[in-house]
């Protein structure tokens, strides 16, 4: 049974995460960004297409925010280099 070392993520990486999280987050609950009914766009006053569009902006941000946060695995050893796991 092997451990591997916990990944260490560089700062810039871990505060761009937290930038990106923190737009999304700050977008939906500023309330008088959005509390308003014009303009609209068809019969839908703004509120509705704000809360429609932000659903994709948030899925996308938290996306880049999951490959920016992600860890590669570690490349298994092959055979002759000594790297094998022991049973």
């Amino acid at each position: 049974m092997a451990h591997s070392a916990p990944s260490r993520k560089r700062p810039a990486t871990l505060g761009t995460v937290a930038v990106l999280l923190i737009v999304a987050i700050i977008g939906a609950l500023w309330v008088p960004i959005y509390a308003r009914s014009t303009p609209k766009l068809g019969p839908f006053p703004f509120f509705y297409w704000y809360q429609l569009i932000l659903v994709p902006v948030v899925a996308v941000l938290s996306w880049i925010c999951f490959l920016l946060l992600k860890t590669r695995p570690t490349p298994d050893a092959g055979p002759g280099d000594g790297g094998g796991a022991q049973k």
